[in-house]
């Protein structure tokens, strides 16, 4: 996960989604195997990557989703479904091993072939919600999921800003309740923040060094893995030096030192890169050839094509970076350090499944073959991780296969070439997934043809002059809080006299926020269709206008479109107690408005009271 409090982060939107109910909708989705399929099958005369080395013209069979038998010519009961994959190429399910997990992700991710992820930082009570489907056989349809659940940080460090409540580590004596209290929560392993801000010129606090190996030390005596967040190589080494187990990003500060792969190596560490989220740091978007490349682009919806076409605002010594990170991989991968393909999905230029076909593209750009980059992505996070049930096509492991077309052990790109994917035998739904795309290209050329809502013409949403809470369109100006997630939160909206710039009022925006759930929120939600939540077309306005003050808290607007999964998008907002003109493009938002169904102003990530106001609300 990448610091930059100017671009929306996806995050803290799942986790809303999460809260206003959608997530469970997603997950009833993901269904048990239709009654009837018995995982049951085999594949003909493939080219198999089984994990470690290629096998010529070979059969793999299939019984009740695990691998039955890998050779030649095997026989298999009558009736058994064949598969002829000549000239085709078998590998096992890919791994991601950095992401962030909300709402569909994992279903997302399976469709294109990534079939575990290792998660390194999300609401434990979602993780918890999915392991169960998983353990009921009710999440064939979705990529396993390894979590470690709550970070590890500092009051005000990084993973503080995304709107969650995060417990915060006080000293290293409190190392071993903190860890286990994680563990109690369900995490699988601890991932660890270690993180100044000093990569992208800001300052923010950290753990110290004393308490990252204190944190380590307390994983390791419950015989757990510790994985350290860093962007620095002085961070990096500090954590390898703390006995990290591996590293969950590189640096791309300066270039790597002559003797740190050997220090990595020496300490029995591994490294998960992700190139890709480094290359979109630099203000490339890393994700942008996949919208392009006509093998997947069938099978990105429009909010993940969106997300693919963004990048962190880009920095002057943004090329020189990223040839930081790529030599440090370079060094690490010549120094025989354990190389783990990760994305950090859902990050600007990046996206669930889809991201990991870049991420090993990338990876042998920084040196590593093809066939060694495909091992980053099974046997050797497996292995890591301690995963034996998968990883590799042998006897007796978990049936998560990928079938693509072509050589991916010459040309990495080959992985984009999918034909099938299965997860334990059973097999992931990408007509489905193809029709629901095509199906939304329908839906948004549709939306795009249909008028806009009546009295939107100006743009002009409220300037409360009328001393009302009136809109000029749409079902106007209501509350929202979290009381729909179970929360505590309130809010109330009234009109005040006194507005920007002299006017003669504004909408004052006023509660409480609760530390009831983690996701609180509260705040004022404006309709821009007759009906609540009802998708408008507004794509000929580009941007929306406003003023605000209030009390220093933090703020967010957030943007909800029908083609989002009604997932808003959100961006934070700078407020002081003076009025401030603020503007926002709705492709910083990631739509062109044509199925707008909502814009909340809302109080969120601090508990306690709060007061703000806007003004002169405006869509141009």
């Amino acid at each position: 996960m990448r610091i930059n409090s100017s671009v929306p982060f996806r995050v803290l939107a799942a986790i809303t989604l999460i809260a206003i109910g959608c997530s469970a909708r997603v997950l009833r989705a993901q269904t048990a195997a239709p009654a009837g399929e018995t995982r049951t099958f085999v594949i003909r005369n493939a080219r198999v990557f089984d994990g470690e080395k290629l096998l010529s013209s070979t059969d793999v069979s299939v019984e009740k989703g695990l691998i039955k038998a890998v050779g030649k010519n095997l026989k298999v009961a009558p009736g058994t479904k064949e598969i002829d994959a000549s000239g085709d190429t078998l590998l096992p399910g890919l791994f991601d091993s950095h992401t962030h997990t909300w709402a569909n992700a994992l279903e997302q991710a399976l469709i294109f072939g990534v079939t575990t992820e290792l998660d390194m930082f999300s609401d434990y009570k979602f993780d918890a919600e999915v392991r169960k489907r998983e353990a009921d056989g009710q999440n064939l349809h979705a990529a396993d999921l390894r979590s470690a659940g709550t970070l590890v940080t500092v009051a005000k460090g990084h993973g503080t800003e995304y709107g969650l409540s995060i417990p915060i580590l006080a000293s290293p004596a409190d190392a071993q309740s903190f860890v286990d209290a994680r563990l109690a929560e369900g995490s699988d392993y601890i991932k660890i923040i270690y993180e100044d801000g000093s990569a992208i010129g800001r300052s923010i606090p950290t753990l110290t060094k004393d308490e990252v190996a204190a944190v380590i030390s307390a994983a390791h005596n419950r015989k757990k893995l510790a994985v350290v967040h860093i962007t620095t190589q002085f961070f990096a080494r500090n954590a390898i030096e703390a006995n990290a187990d591996g590293l969950v990003h590189i640096f791309e500060d300066v270039p790597p030192a002559p003797d740190f792969a050997a220090l990595v190596k020496q300490h029995h560490a591994f490294v998960i890169p992700t190139l890709t989220v480094d290359e979109s740091s630099t203000g490339v978007a890393s994700g942008a050839s996949l919208v392009a490349d006509e093998r997947l682009s069938p099978y990105i919806d429009a909010p993940t094509a969106a997300n693919l076409k963004k990048a962190f605002p880009r920095r002057v010594e943004s090329k020189e970076n990223f040839a930081n990170a790529l030599a440090a991989v370079r060094t690490l991968h010549t120094s025989r350090v354990p190389i783990l393909a990760g994305t950090d999905a859902p990050n600007p230029g990046t996206a669930h499944g889809v991201s990991i076909h870049r991420e090993l593209e990338l990876l042998v750009e920084a040196g590593l073959t093809p066939t060694e980059a495909l091992l980053s992505a099974t046997s050797v996070p497996a292995r890591a991780f301690g995963l034996d049930d998968r990883g590799r096509i042998a006897p007796g492991l978990r049936a998560d296969l990928l079938l693509v077309k072509g050589d991916p052990s010459t040309d990495i790109t080959a992985t984009r070439n999918i034909l099938a994917v299965w997860k334990t035998g059973a097999e992931a739904r990408r007509a489905e997934a193809r029709a629901a795309v095509e199906k939304e290209k329908q839906e948004i050329a549709a939306a795009k043809a249909s008028p806009p809502p009546a009295g939107s013409e100006s743009g002009l949403v409220s300037n409360f002059e009328d001393g009302t809470t009136a809109a000029k369109f749409g079902a106007g100006w209501s509350v929202s809080t979290d009381l729909t997630a179970g929360g505590k939160s309130t809010a109330e909206i009234k009109w005040v006299a006194g507005g920007a710039e002299g006017s003669k009022g504004a909408l004052q925006i006023s509660g409480m926020v609760s530390d009831a759930v983690a996701y609180a929120w509260a705040g004022a939600f404006f309709s821009p269709s007759s009906a609540p939540f009802e998708p408008a077309n507004l794509s000929s306005k580009k941007a929306i206008r406003f003023w605000i003050r209030g009390d220093g808290h933090p703020y967010r607007l957030m943007f909800f479109t029908k083609s989002g999964g009604y997932m808003p998008a959100v961006q934070n907002l700078a407020v002081t107690t003076e009025w401030k003109e603020i503007v926002v493009t709705f492709s910083a938002l990631g739509t062109d408005g044509h199925d707008l169904s909502g814009i909340l102003f809302t109080a969120g990530g601090l508990p306690g009271s709060f007061q703000f106001a806007i003004d002169n609300v405006r869509l141009e």
